[in-house]
């Protein structure tokens, strides 16, 4: 390992233990990357299940590099938390270098925490080779919201009949709108095109299970995007595509599902949400991850700390509306059935088992560094700013360069790791 990079680690894992030496002894360290508003949602959870007065209370710590953090407090072999709230994308590699327990001793104690009682792509995620290693808490997608009075303007708003908007609808207002104003932003432009690359049938891997990203389908969703741009659908290149949409000139917006809150305090926007556009009505898909509950192996966790662990993760399971407020799909299926969860907008992916089935969680092993890839490029590639073949071919190299260096930096961690337990 490089000194830049120590010295870089090292500096993130001063502050998460800066950040975490006010939780004292007796308590269970829980780290999460919830550095946005959410993480005042999961501080409520978690002063919730602490008020029931558990034998060893939940002490929450928000990291904001929190994968650069769990492997430093992994190749120190001291500091590491008893819980770690992940990202799907991240369970495969995890697995794969021996790092998470099982869920099993934590299934046995709390039995409800079982999979017909979660949203099944958020409890699949968790699973590899057929062993639970998450317990999940929410999926988190790519959403579209609609902006009613600009439906209304443009009378299209009977393409919101079968909830799905086409890019061939889309298309049908080429040259029809008010200047200033568009059909569709950018926004999570990347999150986009991994769901249209799913609408297409393809995929991120090849049949080796080696990265994949320059092909067919990827082409053909980027084009295909890059068409609605070069139209005069689309926010222009460079600008901020979700502030325009707050501020109703323009008819969709692509970002987040959580971004219902940003845009619910918005005064005099009347909008919906509704899915990610598609080629066709009967094929659509909503690019997803999801949080989920993990615990990285350590010889410090004792049975008390597993069994309130297992307490706090049934707690969740039965008392996560609060989480709905943070404008999260809740993977638990006793809160997305009860009456109170239809009131939040969110509530839309899950009303039916097609819908359920729109949401797609990408659990490759080096998707990380294909989404990198995407998110980095996208842009230039949409608004024409770089040439489509070339573009794709450089992701290619980016996404191989990723895996090599990630393989190398992970090798370092291990050897380390076990030079230390001998």
């Amino acid at each position: 390992m490089n000194k830049q990079l120590t010295f870089l680690l090292g500096i993130s894992f001063l502050v998460v233990v800066l950040a975490a030496c006010g939780g004292g002894q007796n308590k269970i360290d829980f780290w999460t990357p919830l550095t946005g508003e959410d993480g005042a949602n999961m501080d409520a959870i978690v002063q919730a299940f602490n008020e029931t007065e558990p034998e060893i209370e939940i002490n929450h710590v928000v990291t904001s590099d929190l994968y650069t953090n769990l492997y430093t407090v992994l190749n120190s072999g001291s500091g590491i938390p008893d819980l770690t709230l992940i990202h799907a994308d991240r369970v495969p590699n995890f697995v794969k270098q021996d790092l998470l327990e099982t869920m099993d001793e934590v299934m046995a104690l709390q039995p409800e925490l079982k999979e017909e009682n979660y949203i099944e792509e958020a409890w699949t995620s968790g699973v590899v080779d057929g062993t639970v290693y998450t317990i999940p808490l929410d999926i988190h997608g790519s959403a579209m919201y609609y902006n009613r009075e600009l439906l209304q303007k443009y009378g299209v708003e009977h393409w919101l009949d079968d909830d799905v908007v086409t890019f061939d609808e889309m298309l049908e207002l080429q040259g029809q709108l008010d200047e200033g104003q568009y059909v569709l932003n950018d926004a999570l432009i990347g999150w986009v095109i991994m769901a249209q690359l799913q609408n297409l049938g393809g995929d991120v891997e090849d049949e080796n299970g080696n990265p994949a990203v320059n092909t067919p389908e990827m082409k053909q969703a980027i084009e295909a995007i890059k068409e609605l741009a070069d139209k005069g659908l689309m926010t222009p290149y460079g600008e901020d595509g979700y502030l325009l949409f707050q501020s109703g000139d323009v008819i969709f917006s692509t970002d987040g599902t959580w971004s219902s809150l940003g845009h619910g305090m918005v005064e005099d926007l009347d909008f919906g949400v509704t899915n990610i556009y598609a080629f066709e009505p009967d094929v659509f898909h909503n690019r997803a991850s999801s949080h989920l509950f993990s615990m990285l192996k350590s010889d410090e966790r004792t049975e008390e700390e597993v069994a309130v662990i297992a307490d706090f993760l049934e707690f969740v399971r039965e008392n996560s509306m609060e989480w709905a407020e943070a404008g999260q799909i809740v993977a638990s299926v006793d809160v997305i059935e009860s009456p109170e969860y239809e009131n939040y907008m969110q509530h839309f992916f899950t009303k039916n088992e097609k819908q359920e089935n729109s949401l797609y969680i990408y659990t490759y092993e080096h998707y990380p560094y294909v989404a990198e890839a995407v998110d980095t490029y996208a842009p230039d590639l949409i608004h024409g700013q770089m040439d489509i073949d070339e573009g794709l071919a450089e992701m290619q190299s980016f996404v191989v360069d990723r895996v090599e260096q990630g393989t190398l930096d992970l090798e370092t961690v291990i050897e380390e790791l076990e030079e230390e337990e001998e």
